[in-house]
């Protein structure tokens, strides 16, 4: 994954034009819904691997399943509000940001592999926090940022990193740190953006940001159309990707980033690496090293002892 602005930025001396209401005290239900949607990410891997579709097609499918899920699940509950010119640029802004995270990511894995790619990519969280601070006035947790510094200490042992040879680790690398760098950039920007919308349902932010990267990816799939090929194992693949880890996995993500200020979401986003290592283990028999436990246990470590500082009544 985060796939975490600013449409029109004012700077203004005395308040950052983007402060943003603060999310309600009600922020309740935001933990677990964003606990889920991490894990669910992290499983995202393995249906992307079954399913043998190029790049581009998978990321299309996923917006098409997903855009339609949604929109019929909108259109049955009542759900729909007409967006205002504002929030139409944050929906935009959040749309182009999510998908282009996409396709940068998948192509940093081919670049620089899944190992160097997830450790560029989970700087997101620090990237969150700073764009939160500078765009929405939120403070910097100084005093938690050592435990998402061992998070990420964990991620790269966890990935498998350390392990690399020179050879192995020069190849292709340099590109793919750029994109992994510029996925988890746009991830984060995507977040605020939603975060930017309290007043429309995720269920419906999420349908126009993915109908609306399935109508611009458009024009390229087609011209890979020939290079889709479908049995049952892959369409069964397909329609999970698209309903299941798009449609539900973001309306579940749109509402936490609702309900969460930008330091609780980055702390739980440390939850999809150790979830995409478990997949490893368990599905594809992968035998992690010392070194990659090691790593699962500090992620595990570090988000508890995030959590319970942030449960500490005198710390912000």
């Amino acid at each position: 994954m985060t796939s975490q602005t600013s449409s029109s930025l004012q700077v203004l001396a005395s308040k950052p034009a983007l402060a943003a209401t603060s999310p309600p005290k009600a922020a309740a239900g935001g933990s677990w819904r964003m606990v889920l949607a991490m894990a669910l990410s992290g499983t995202i891997g393995l249906l992307v691997v079954e399913s043998g579709l190029p790049v581009l097609w998978v990321v299309w499918l996923r917006c098409l399943l997903g855009g339609l899920g949604l929109a019929a699940w909108v259109l049955w509950s009542g759900q729909w509000s007409r967006p205002t010119w504002r929030e139409s640029g944050w929906l935009l802004l959040g749309a182009v940001a999510l998908i282009v995270n996409w396709l940068c990511l998948f192509r940093a894995y081919e670049y620089s592999g899944i190992a160097i790619a997830t450790v560029v990519y989970h700087v997101q969280p620090f990237l969150l926090l700073l764009l939160a601070a500078l765009l929405q006035g939120e403070p910097l947790p100084l005093n938690r940022l050592p435990w998402l510094l061992l998070a990420l200490v964990g991620v790269g042992l966890s990935s498998g990193l350390v392990g690399l040879t020179d050879q192995q680790a020069s190849q292709g690398q340099s590109l793919g740190i750029v994109l992994a760098l510029l996925a988890a950039s746009l991830y984060a920007l995507a977040t605020l953006a939603t975060q930017r919308l309290r007043r429309l349902a995720p269920a419906q932010i999420a349908m126009l940001q993915m109908l609306l990267g399935a109508l611009s990816l458009l024009p390229w799939v087609w011209e890979l159309r020939a290079q889709a090929l479908f049995s049952p194992k892959v369409w069964a693949a397909v329609l999970v990707l698209g309903l299941v880890h798009t449609a539900w996995m973001y309306t579940l993500m749109y509402t936490a980033f609702q309900r969460l200020q930008a330091q609780a979401i980055a702390g739980l986003s440390f939850i999809y690496p150790v979830m995409a290592l478990l997949v490893d283990l368990l599905w594809f028999g992968a035998k992690p090293q010392p070194a990659q436990w090691l790593g699962m246990a500090l992620i595990l470590g570090a988000l508890a002892a995030y959590r319970r500082s942030e449960r500490k009544p005198n710390q912000k």
